[in-house]
């Protein structure tokens, strides 16, 4: 009897060590910092803490006084993600089905960053983005594509540039073990079954995705708007255009039924952690838009860590950090119903 509930104690001392760091450095901390949330106060004058006040005015106000900030967050997060996606499949497809012997060296060298500072990586940016940097001496200088005063630096671009280029590994990597699962021989069972090439359908499909993508990047960088002073039809319907093309050629002679209907479903599990894994930190990220941005390009990350480290306004940062975190979880929600999250791992959202 006493060795059967040792065994049954087994897999609760297993979890022990890594329940007991989630309490102290992840349940206690964010239950302070829902105290400070409610409260009022500064560090210079004191805090009253709840059960004495509940400051639901740092919930209130906050949405209203950083909507922009939020807005920023999530249209910058969201698009990071999006071009994280469109980069991060193809080249996880290739290193998984195409790589051979050369499958480690490729994985080595996406996830070479990673062996280099964040803020190196961002400064280095900066660098290469920067008025005289090589980009725009490029196309400024050698190509004449846009005007002498072009800047891309301070603005959305350079953001979500940096944001993709940081996150880029976390899709790639989910994504490859993902893709690396699907058994072949469904593959071959599909093209035997004359799953061959998807012209057609193809081509629609692929039209109307380039095009929404290309729409929802170029409004979402500011370049362009439907209505309001800033409307730019014109440009709008262009970028459409240019999506529509490019994405009705891929869609056409690169994209097969066996793709669609074998691996691209097996692998949506791959899809579903590696767009959480790469949304969640690109929501929250300061660091790019601090370097690589301007004032009007500011995330909600950069208003928390100016309440937080300058201001020593904890009650709004606490407040600030709590709705980033409930919007992440909502988002998360929705798309785990979206995608069918019981279907992807057997359990519920």
């Amino acid at each position: 009897m006493a060795l059967l509930r040792s065994r049954r104690a087994i897999p609760y001392l297993l979890m022990a060590p890594g329940l007991l760091w989630l309490l102290l450095f992840f349940v206690i901390p964010n239950v302070q910092m829902l105290v400070f949330s409610l409260s009022e106060g500064t560090l210079r004058t004191g805090f009253t803490t709840p059960p004495d006040v509940w400051d639901i005015e740092n919930y209130t106000g906050s949405i209203s006084k950083f909507s922009g900030n939020f807005s920023n967050s999530i249209v910058y997060g969201g698009l990071a993600t999006i071009l994280c996606f469109l980069i991060g499949y193809p080249l996880a497809y290739a290193i998984a089905f195409k790589g051979g012997r050369w499958k480690n060296l490729l994985l080595f060298l996406v996830i070479a960053p990673f062996f280099t500072s964040f803020l190196i990586r961002t400064i280095s940016w900066k660098i290469i983005l920067g008025n005289d940097g090589p980009v725009l001496a490029i196309a400024r200088d050698v190509l004449h594509l846009v005007p002498a005063n072009f800047s891309i630096i301070g603005s959305p671009l350079a953001v979500v540039g940096g944001l993709t280029y940081q996150f880029l590994p976390f899709m790639v990597l989910p994504l490859y073990v993902s893709i690396e699962k699907v058994d072949r021989r469904l593959i071959e069972a599909a093209q035997d079954l004359y799953a061959g090439p998807w012209r057609r359908g193809g081509m629609i499909a692929g039209a109307l995705f380039g095009a929404f993508a290309l729409i929802a990047l170029q409004v979402g960088l500011g370049y362009g708007a439907f209505i309001g002073e800033d409307a730019a039809p014109a440009a709008v319907a262009a970028a459409a255009l240019v999506g529509a093309l490019v994405g009705g050629l891929v869609g056409a002679f690169l994209i097969s039924q066996s793709f669609i209907r074998v691996t691209f479903p097996l692998s949506l599990p791959g899809v579903f952690a590696a767009s959480i894994l790469t949304f969640i930190p690109a929501i929250g990220d300061y660091v790019n838009p601090q370097l690589l941005g301007s004032p009007k390009t500011q995330m909600v990350g950069n208003v928390i860590q100016g309440r937080f480290l300058d201001q020593n306004d904890y009650p709004i940062a606490a407040a600030l950090a709590f709705l980033l975190m409930a919007g992440i979880l909502l988002a998360i929600f929705l798309y785990a119903k979206l995608l069918g999250t019981e279907e992807l791992t057997g359990g519920t959202a």
